[in-house]
C-alpha cells in the first residue's frame, strides 16, 4: 500500500486532506470576523499556502501526491462563467430613424481598448495590479504582499484584475439581489470559486480582452457603469481623450465608487488620485515629475449630468410610454421576468411610430395656449394613424418631473391609461355621442331619425344590460346647444343633449355601450364602463389616447385597431430585427362607420366646430362634460385621428372650466370648441401638412339624405329616413 493512500506527513491521505481542506474554509468562514489580524493574515496565508501546493508542488513526493489531489478537486469546481454581452443603453429612435431617447438600467457605452487612453490602463494596473501581464489570473507576490501588509493593520484585498473582472461579471450576471451577495461575500470559498473562474477567463480570453472587458464592466459611481460613460460623467471628454490625471482619478474609484465620489467627496478622491499617480511613477508608467505636475492640479471636474432615463429625452412622455408598452408586450419575452432581462441589459434600438412633426405641432399648440407655468389647470392629446394603430404623438403642457409640490409639472402622463403610467381618466362629455350614432345607424335609423328635443326632458323607461329598467333621467341642453325638433344631422351638429337621450332610448342603453365597446373605448382606470342612463354624454373616465383610438376606427371605416407606440426593434450586435405586430379587427359595420364619418364631418359646417376646418375633409366631435369639469375635442382624417382635454389637474368637479383665465384669456365656460378645439386644428394642420389630402367614403344610402333639413316644430318623432 502506497504513503500516499496510507497517509502522508502529518498522517494526511488524500480524502482526509479534502475534508481538512472543506473544514478549515468553513471554519475560517465562520470565525472570520472574531480573529482580528491573525485571522485575517491566517486566511491569505490559506489562499497563497494552499494554492501554491496545489498549483506549484504538484510532483513533491508524497505531499505532491496530497497537493496534486487538492488542485484536482480545486480544479473540478464550476469554471465555464459566462461573459455576456454587457448592459448597455436602449435607444430610441422616431419613425425617421431620429434618435430621441437613451434608455439604460445601467448607464453604459461599451468601446474597444483601442478607444481608451493608454493612460486608464497604466493608472489601473499601477494601483491595482501591477504584473497584470506577468500572471495567470492568480498573483501569488501579490497576495503574499497583501497578506503582509493585512497582518499590520492595512487590510489589503491581493485580488487580480482578472480576479476582479470576475466578480463583476457575476454581480452582472446575477438574477436576483441573492446572487448579487453572494458575489460580493467575502468568504473564503466565494474567494476559491472566484479563483477558478480567474483561472478560466485567461485561458478563453487574452489579457487585452480582459481589460477592455474589466474597463467596460466596472462600475464608476454616479450612475457610471464603464469608463466610457465615466469620462463624459466627471470630465465631459471620452475615455479616448483622458490624461494621466483623470485617469488616476477614474481608476482611483473602481475600489470606492461612493467613498472617493469626486462630485461629493473631493478631498477624498484628490487623496486617492494622487496615491494612483504615485503608485503610475512607482512602477514607471509615469514619470515622476509628470507624477508631480499632475498632482499640483486640482481634479478638473466637468460633470455631466446623468442620462438613461426618460426624464433626459426629448419626449420624457412618449419614451416612457414605449418603455411601459415594451414591458408589458410579448415583442421582447413570453414572460414579465424575460422582458424585464431583456430590458435591463438593454443592447438595442427601437424604431417608434412617434411622428415628430406631429409631436411638435401638438406640443406647440397645447402650449401657446395652456401654459404650464405656474398654472393648475393642463391639456393633454393623443394622435393615432387609422388602419395601424400607431401612436403617433402624445403632448401635454405640464412637464415631465417628479416634484409634487412644483406646480406645471407631473410624472402622470395624462394622454394614457393608468395601467400605461397614465391617470384614471377624465369624462369625455358629448364626445359619446358619436357611439350612439354608431349603434343607431347599425340598428338601421336613418339621418332622418327625428325627436323634439326641448331645453330639458325626462327620459324613462331605459333598461341597462341585465335588463332592469332604469329610473327616470332628467337631461338639459348644455349653453352650445339649440332646442327644437332636430334630426341627426342637425342635433348632431349643434351637439343637442335632449335629443341624443332619446336617440339612445330608441337605440337601447346596452347597444349603445357595446357600440362604444366596439369601438375601442374602456375606462382608463382598467374598470368596466358604467353603463348608466347618461351614458350617451359621456360620464365614463377615458384617456386621450383610447378616445383618439376609438375615432380612428371610425376613420378607418369601421376597423378598430389596438394603439401601439413601436415599429421595430433591432438588435445591435446582431442586427436581428423584431416587428411589431398590427392587430386590427373589423369591428363596427363599414356603412355605419361611412355614415358616422358624414355626420361628424357637418359639425364643421355652421356647427359646434364651425372656423376650426383644417382644409380638407375632417370629421369631428366637441365634448364638454357637466358643470364644464372637463373640455374636449375629438377629431380626425382618413389617415390622422387626435383627441384633445383640458381640465384642473386639482379635479374638474371642484375646479371646473368656468370663469377662467387661461394663457392670459378669460373664459366664462370652456367649451370643446373654444379652446380644445383650437389646439386639436392648429395640431392637425402642422400633423397632415406632409399627409395625401385623403376624402371619406361617400355617405351611404341607405341612411337617407345626407343633407336632411331637421323637421318642422311640433312634427312627430320620426325614423324616417328622409
Amino acid at each position: 500500500m502506497s504513503e500516499a493512500s496510507q497517509g502522508g506527513p502529518g498522517g494526511f491521505s488524500a480524502k482526509g486532506f479534502r475534508g481538512w481542506f472543506r473544514g478549515m474554509l468553513e471554519e475560517v468562514d465562520r470565525k472570520r470576523d472574531a480573529r482580528g489580524t491573525v485571522l485575517r493574515l491566517s486566511g491569505l496565508g490559506v489562499v497563497a499556502g494552499l494554492l501554491s501546493a496545489a498549483l506549484v508542488m504538484p510532483w513533491a513526493g508524497s505531499t505532491g501526491l496530497v497537493a496534486r489531489d487538492a488542485a484536482a478537486s480545486f480544479m473540478a469546481l464550476p469554471g465555464d462563467i459566462e461573459v455576456p454581452h454587457l448592459s448597455s443603453r436602449i435607444l430610441l429612435t422616431t419613425d425617421d430613424g431620429t434618435p430621441f431617447a437613451e434608455v439604460a438600467e445601467r448607464e453604459r457605452e461599451v468601446v474597444g481598448l483601442d478607444e481608451i487612453s493608454p493612460w486608464a490602463t497604466k493608472a489601473l494596473m499601477a494601483i491595482e495590479d501591477d504584473r497584470f501581464y506577468e500572471h495567470s489570473g492568480l498573483d501569488l507576490r501579490g497576495v503574499l504582499r497583501a497578506a503582509a501588509r493585512t497582518a499590520q493593520g492595512d487590510m489589503q484585498g491581493g485580488s487580480t484584475i482578472t480576479q476582479q473582472y470576475v466578480k463583476n461579471l457575476l454581480i452582472e450576471t446575477a438574477e436576483n439581489e441573492e446572487q448579487v451577495e453572494e458575489a460580493s461575500a467575502r468568504t473564503m470559498s466565494r474567494k476559491l470559486t472566484e479563483l477558478r473562474y480567474a483561472i478560466d477567463i485567461e485561458e478563453r480570453l487574452t489579457k487585452d480582452e480582459i481589460l477592455e472587458g474589466y474597463l467596460n464592466l466596472s462600475y464608476f459611481g454616479a450612475g457610471a457603469h464603464g469608463i466610457e460613460v465615466a469620462a463624459k460623467r466627471y470630465f465631459s471628454v471620452s475615455a479616448a481623450d483622458l490624461d494621466p490625471g483623470q485617469a488616476a482619478l477614474l481608476a482611483g474609484l473602481v475600489r470606492g465608487p461612493s467613498f472617493y465620489d469626486p462630485l461629493n467627496n473631493p478631498e477624498d478622491a484628490l487623496e486617492r488620485r494622487n496615491l494612483v499617480l504615485d503608485r503610475m511613477a512607482a512602477t514607471e508608467m509615469l514619470s515622476a515629475e509628470e507624477a508631480a505636475e499632475h498632482k499640483e492640479k486640482d481634479l478638473g471636474i466637468d460633470a455631466t449630468p446623468r442620462g438613461g432615463s426618460c426624464s433626459e429625452s426629448d419626449y420624457p412622455f412618449y419614451c416612457d410610454y414605449v418603455m411601459r408598452w415594451l414591458r408589458s408586450s410579448d415583442l421582447l419575452g413570453q414572460t414579465l421576468d424575460e422582458r424585464d432581462q431583456r430590458l435591463v441589459q438593454g443592447g438595442f434600438t427601437v424604431r417608434t411610430a412617434l411622428d415628430a412633426a406631429a409631436q411638435d405641432a401638438a406640443q406647440e399648440a397645447i402650449d401657446k395656449r395652456v401654459p404650464h407655468e405656474d398654472s393648475t389647470k393642463f391639456a393633454a392629446q393623443a394622435l393615432v394613424e387609422p388602419g395601424s394603430g400607431r401612436v403617433r404623438g402624445l403632448a401635454q403642457n405640464l412637464r415631465y418631473g417628479f416634484d409634487d409640490e412644483q406646480v406645471g409639472t407631473t410624472s402622470i402622463n395624462l394622454s394614457v391609461d393608468r395601467a400605461d403610467g397614465g391617470s384614471t381618466g377624465f369624462q369625455a362629455g358629448s364626445t359619446f355621442k358619436t357611439y350612439t350614432l354608431a349603434a343607431a345607424l347599425e340598428r338601421g335609423m336613418g339621418y332622418g331619425t327625428s325627436f323634439n328635443s326641448p331645453k330639458s326632458t325626462s327620459v324613462s323607461g331605459m333598461a341597462n344590460c341585465e335588463g332592469g329598467t332604469m329610473a327616470s333621467w332628467n337631461v338639459r341642453n348644455a349653453g352650445e346647444s339649440d332646442e327644437g325638433s332636430h334630426n341627426m344631422i342637425s342635433a348632431t351638429k349643434g351637439s343637442v343633449n335632449t335629443y341624443f337621450a332619446q336617440l339612445q332610448k330608441r337605440v337601447g342603453l346596452c347597444a349603445t355601450a357595446r357600440m362604444a365597446e366596439k369601438a375601442g373605448v374602456h375606462r382608463a382606470d382598467g374598470e368596466e364602463l358604467g353603463v348608466w342612463s347618461s351614458f350617451t354624454l359621456g360620464d365614463q373616465e377615458v384617456s386621450p389616447l383610447n378616445v383618439a383610438a376609438s375615432y380612428a376606427t371610425f376613420a378607418a371605416r369601421g376597423e378598430y385597431c389596438e394603439p401601439h407606440p413601436v415599429r421595430t426593434v433591432t438588435d445591435d450586435d446582431s442586427g436581428e430585427e423584431l416587428e411589431a405586430s398590427t392587430q386590427c379587427e373589423q369591428t363596427v359595420e363599414r356603412e355605419a362607420a361611412d355614415g358616422v364619418n358624414h355626420l361628424l364631418q357637418q359639425t364643421f359646417d355652421g356647427g359646434t366646430a364651425n372656423g376650426l376646418g383644417l382644409g380638407r375633409p375632417a370629421a369631428g366631435k366637441t365634448g364638454t362634460t357637466d358643470g364644464a369639469a372637463y373640455a374636449w375635442f375629438a377629431g380626425y382624417t382618413p389617415n390622422l385621428a387626435s383627441a384633445v382635454v383640458v381640465g384642473d389637474v386639482r379635479g374638474g368637479e371642484q375646479n371646473p372650466l368656468q370663469g377662467v383665465t387661461i394663457g392670459g384669456r378669460y373664459y366664462g365656460i370652456v367649451y370643446g370648441g373654444t379652446l380644445p378645439g383650437p389646439i386639436w386644428q392648429e395640431t392637425m394642420r402642422g400633423a397632415t401638412a406632409g399627409l395625401e389630402a385623403e376624402g371619406f367614403a361617400g355617405s351611404p344610402k341607405a341612411f337617407g339624405d345626407p343633407d336632411a333639413a331637421p323637421p318642422k316644430e311640433k312634427e312627430e318623432d320620426s325614423d324616417s329616413d328622409a
